[in-house]
């Protein structure tokens, strides 16, 4: 036994799970649909940008990230002060963390709150940042509980994440929603509003980062390019909040975090916002193709307002991805809740179809019995 003791607080720890690549099929070409990947990838101009910034590589990147956060800026419309940039929401996230929660002065964990199942990294970085957290389930659908989530507001509440939409089940929260909820949670209450899959969203009433943040000084919105920007390998994300939280997000930044090749890449992306539109279109095509050919054989998929399925399998969800790696398909599953599975070219969406048709039994509506 090695003396080495790590903190106590990681013997409760969760792994981070990956998706994984699919198994090689003789005869079937693989696809990885379990990772919420982009498969178009980046717009030309951030490849070129990418070649470009390569010759550079032995030189610091800019720690401020300024033509970064100008762009940013000038995109939607916001102050550049604003705009604090991170290596993906992640990053981004890991800053609010370790800004606003932790162990208070008087020995006692912070509270962060949020909805669950959402995004598995959630536990780990509040986990190790030494705060506690405070899971609410999600309603039957899929969605957040807000009222819940409301009744379980403690004074030991620094910081509530709302993912929206919710990772892995896939519907979103409405701006009213989300306005009534902010009305009623203390001032000084952090309130995330995690937006990694704004772009995909095509429903008018859906939470807006932009115009909720600008509106409520305790509110920070994040974004990544990891999604709609095919930028997945590069983590390059930012938040946008008011000066108060800025200032202190700045404090916990790990320097040099946003390489020169993703700030050039990112750069680009957002200077040709046509040619990204023309992917997330290609996605949420096939996305609304196959909740409809779902339907069709029966099988209840949460609204979903991002670039993923949730098949609610329960205890069924292993022995679906095993019927997908079978067919050279890699699909995200969740031990004894469900599968996620990203949304590809049409034919690893057809081959996924296909797994569902010759599967049985598959999720129907909560509340009624499987057939």
């Amino acid at each position: 036994m090695s003396p080495i003791r790590p903190r106590a607080a990681l013997s409760a720890l969760p792994s981070y799970a990956a998706g994984k690549p699919p198994v090689p099929v003789e005869g079937l070409v693989a696809y990885k649909i379990s990772s919420n990947e982009n498969p178009w990838g980046p717009v030309p101009a951030a490849q070129e940008a990418i070649a470009h910034a390569a010759a550079g590589v032995h030189r610091y990147p800019d720690p401020a990230t300024v033509r970064l956060r100008e762009q940013i800026a000038q995109t939607l419309g916001v102050p550049a002060e604003d705009v604090v940039t991170a290596a993906g929401s992640l990053g981004a996230l890991s800053q609010i963390i370790a800004a606003f929660a932790g162990t208070g002065a008087d020995g006692v964990a912070d509270e962060v709150l949020y909805s669950w199942r959402s995004f598995e990294a959630y536990p780990i970085l509040v986990t190790t940042a030494g705060a506690a957290n405070v899971q609410v389930p999600n309603r039957p659908d899929g969605s957040h509980d807000l009222e819940a989530m409301l009744a379980a507001v403690t004074e030991r509440t620094r910081v509530i994440l709302l993912c929206s939409p919710n990772n892995p089940t896939g519907p979103s929260l409405s701006q009213a929603a989300v306005d009534d909820f902010l009305a009623k949670v203390p001032d000084d209450v952090v309130v995330v509003v995690d937006e990694a899959y704004r772009e995909f969203q095509s429903d008018p009433d859906v939470v807006e980062g932009v115009r909720t943040y600008q509106a409520h000084p305790n509110v920070v919105a994040l974004r990544t390019f990891s999604k709609a920007h095919g930028l997945a390998g590069l983590r390059v994300g930012f938040s946008l909040s008011q000066q108060p939280i800025t200032q202190q997000l700045r404090k916990v930044t790990v320097p040099f975090a946003v390489t020169e090749l993703a700030q050039a890449a990112a750069v680009a992306t957002l200077a040709n916002p046509d040619q990204v539109a023309q992917r997330v279109n290609r996605i949420t095509a096939e996305r609304d193709r196959v909740q409809a050919e779902l339907a069709q054989m029966g099988c209840w998929v949460p609204a979903t307002q991002a670039n993923f399925v949730w098949l609610d399998l329960g205890e069924d969800s292993e022995r679906f991805v095993a019927a997908c790696t079978e067919q050279a398909l890699a699909v995200r599953g969740f031990a004894g809740e469900g599968v996620r599975g990203t949304i590809g070219e049409p034919e690893a969406n057809d081959r996924f179809l296909r797994v569902c048709r010759n599967f049985s039994p598959l999720p129907s509506a909560p509340g009624h019995p499987v057939p």
